[in-house]
C-alpha cells in the first residue's frame, strides 16, 4: 500500500512476538557504586494483519528479564492486539494500566511498554515508508557519537589506550565514569584521559550519584580547565535534585540528569527545581519513544537540552527529529557487542558523526544469525 492509502486504511495489530537475549560481557564492567557482566535485550515484533511487521530492540535488563517478558505477553498484548497502530497514543493508553501496580517496582512496566511502543512505531514508520527521525521532525541526518567509558579497573595507560581506540573508530568523545573513587583520584583519571584524547575530543563525566555535593563540586574545580561537557548524575539520590541545583550554581558545569525517571512528572521536578541543563530520559526505561517525545517538547520550554542514556538503536532517531538533540551515546564493543554485532546494516560513523538509519521505521536490518546465537 501507498503512503496515501494508509491515509485512511487502519494499521491493525494481530500478534506481539518477542526474542529474549543475554550476551556475556569479556570482562566486569565496574562504575561508580555498580557492575555488569552480561548485555541483555528483548526483540520485539509486533505483528499487522496487513503484513507489516515493527521490530525493536530494548529492555536492558538480566534478572528481571523474565519479568518483563511476562508483562509484555500477559498485560500488554492483551491490551494493543486488535488496535490500530497508527493510534500510537490509544495503545500507549492501553497499556498504561500495567503501571498501577504498587507491589512491582514500576520501572518494570515503563520497560515493558517501551518494548511494544518501539516495536508500534517501527511498525507505523515501514507502512508510511518513512524513517521515524523525519516523521518526528527530521531536524538532522546524523548526530556525534559518543562512548560510554572509563570505568573502573584500568590504569592510567589503559584508559589512555581506550581513548585512542575511541577515537580510530571515528567517534566524537567519551562520558567517562567517576564518583566510585576521590575527587583527587577521579580527576587524575580524567586528566589522563583528557591528554590522550586531546583538546578536540568531547569529554563529559558521569559519577552515577555516586558523590556527595562537596565531592561533585571540588572535582569539577579539580578538572576546571579540562573543558567538561557536562557533569552528569552527581549526587547521591537521597536528595539529588537541590544538591544538583547546589552543583550547577557553585561551578557553572553544565548538569545532566532524567535517566532515573519514568514518567514526565519527574522531568517536570527537575526542570523546575533548576537542576538540569541537559535532560537524558530514557524512552527504553520510560515507557517508550511515545513519552520520551512529551519530555523533549517539556524540556524546550525551559531551554533545557536533551540527550538520551544509551540505547543509540532508539536515540538516534529521537535526538535527530529535534533542534535540542545532544549526543548519542554507545559503548566499547566489550561492553555493549548488541550495538557493534546485531544490526546487520549499521552505518559508519564519519568525523564524529553517527547517520541516523535512513530505511523506514528504525531502519535497522537485525541480523538473525546473531539474534540466534544468543536468544535465552
Amino acid at each position: 500500500m501507498s503512503a496515501a492509502t494508509w491515509a485512511t486504511a487502519p494499521l491493525r495489530i494481530r500478534a506481539i512476538e518477542t526474542t529474549a537475549l543475554r550476551v556475556p560481557l569479556a570482562r566486569v564492567f565496574r562504575g561508580s557504586k555498580y557492575q555488569m557482566d552480561k548485555r541483555c535485550t528483548i526483540v520485539t515484533r509486533v505483528l499487522t494483519e496487513e503484513g507489516i511487521v515493527g521490530e525493536a530492540y530494548n529492555g536492558d535488563e538480566d534478572e528481571a528479564q523474565g519479568t518483563l517478558l511476562r508483562i509484555i505477553h500477559q498485560e500488554l498484548a492483551p491490551a494493543v492486539v486488535g488496535r490500530d497502530a497508527f493510534n500510537v497514543e490509544g495503545c500507549w493508553e492501553a497499556m498504561l494500566p500495567s503501571t498501577f501496580d504498587i507491589l512491582r517496582e514500576r520501572k518494570l512496566a515503563t520497560q515493558a511498554m517501551a518494548c511494544v511502543d518501539s516495536a508500534i512505531w517501527d511498525a507505523v514508520g515501514k507502512a508510511l515508508g518513512m524513517p521515524l527521525y523525519r516523521l518526528w521532525g527530521g531536524y538532522r541526518d546524523a548526530l556525534p557519537l559518543i562512548a560510554i567509558g572509563g570505568y573502573y579497573g584500568l590504569s592510567h595507560q589503559e584508559l589512555a589506550r581506550e581513548m585512542a581506540f575511541y577515537r580510530e573508530r571515528g567517534l566524537a568523545g567519551c562520558k567517562f565514569k567517576v564518583g566510585g573513587a576521590t575527587p583527587e583520584e577521579d580527576a587524575a583519571r580524567f586528566r589522563a584521559a583528557r591528554t590522550a584524547a586531546g583538546d578536540d575530543f568531547v569529554l563529559l563525566a558521569d559519577a552515577n550519584q555516586g558523590y556527595t555535593l562537596r565531592e561533585a563540586v571540588q572535582f569539577c574545580r579539580l578538572v576546571e580547565e579540562l573543558n567538561l561537557r557536562w557533569f552528569e548524575e552527581p549526587c547521591r539520590w537521597t536528595d539529588d535534585r537541590r544538591l544538583m541545583r547546589d552543583v550547577r550554581a557553585a561551578t557553572g558545569v553544565p548538569v545532566a540528569a532524567g535517566q532515573g525517571e519514568v514518567g514526565l512528572a519527574g522531568v517536570r521536578d527537575l526542570i523546575m527545581d533548576g537542576a538540569i541543563d541537559v535532560c537524558n530520559f530514557d524512552a527504553s526505561w520510560a515507557a517508550g519513544p511515545t513519552q520520551w517525545r512529551r519530555a523533549a517538547a517539556l524540556a524546550q520550554a525551559f531551554s533545557v537540552a536533551m540527550g538520551h542514556h544509551e540505547e543509540p538503536q532508539i536515540a538516534a532517531h529521537l535526538l535527530a527529529a529535534i533542534p535540542h538533540g545532544t549526543y548519542v551515546e554507545c559503548f566499547h564493543p566489550d561492553r555493549d557487542p548488541l550495538f557493534w554485532n546485531i544490526i546487520a546494516n549499521r552505518p559508519p560513523v564519519h568525523n564524529g558523526l553517527y547517520p541516523v538509519p535512513p530505511g523506514p521505521g528504525f531502519g535497522l536490518e537485525l541480523d538473525a544469525a546473531y539474534i540466534e546465537r544468543w536468544k535465552v
